[in-house]
């Protein structure tokens, strides 16, 4: 079976697991400390970072676009890109939108100061940070709700790796409990389908060590 070494905190890591699920193909996660530097890991990956995927043969991916395209080429059905140029083009924009822009604005300003630094024994969070963070989402939340009201899933009629990236990062951030839904109907709508998907379920129960959920967070209804 297909092996996953993740952090079950790390956006890109859910990206992973998701894109595994809807795509129906087996795999055990594996938790990876990765500040520990283990030399097995560092032999499977010599950046030393998440998520690796090693495939049943043996084979090592690392990188979750990468891990992506492999997957997409290997595994075309269902596809999670498109089936045109321009489906694909649309779907890995709104990607880099997510993984690079609000990853940049929201998800290291919150996810990396409240769990990142935890777990990696670093220095207490940035209070200045988390304030951007929260202040930087209202705007990313704005665009996912014009993204829908123009489409079925944000890039297009088709669920992509755009929405799976999107709630990759999103559900961390939902677990903090440091998303105003109320202020975006528009969002939350988008993000109840996801949610909903069988593919969320192992998302859902996801539980780090000494941060309690917040209280919606696998509530299918919130």
């Amino acid at each position: 079976m297909r092996r996953l070494y993740h952090l079950s905190f790390e956006p890109a890591c859910r990206k992973i697991r998701l894109v595994l699920a809807e795509k129906k193909l087996e795999f055990s996660c594996v938790q990876e400390p990765v500040w520990e530097r283990r030399e097995t890991f560092l032999a499977l990956n010599p950046a030393g970072d998440v998520p690796v995927l090693v495939e049943p043969e043996g084979r090592p991916l690392w990188d979750d676009f990468t891990i992506c395209e492999y997957l997409e080429e290997v595994y075309p059905n269902p596809t999670m890109l498109g089936n045109t140029p321009d489906q694909r083009a649309e779907v890995r924009r709104l990607m880099a939108w997510f993984d690079r822009k609000f990853g940049r604005e929201v998800s290291d300003n919150l996810v990396g100061e409240k769990i990142r630094k935890r777990f990696m024994g670093k220095m207490t969070p940035n209070s200045s940070a988390i304030r951007a963070g929260k202040q930087n989402i209202h705007y990313h939340l704005d665009y996912i709700a014009y993204l829908t009201e123009q489409r079925n899933w944000l890039a297009g009629s088709d669920l992509s790796l755009a929405d799976i990236t999107a709630a990759a990062h999103i559900s961390v951030i939902d677990y903090l409990g440091d998303i105003p839904w109320a202020q975006h109907p528009g969002a939350q709508a988008w993000y109840a389908r996801f949610k909903s998907r069988p593919a969320m379920r192992d998302i859902l129960a996801d539980n780090f060590s000494g941060i309690k959920p917040s209280a919606h967070y696998a509530d299918l209804d919130f």
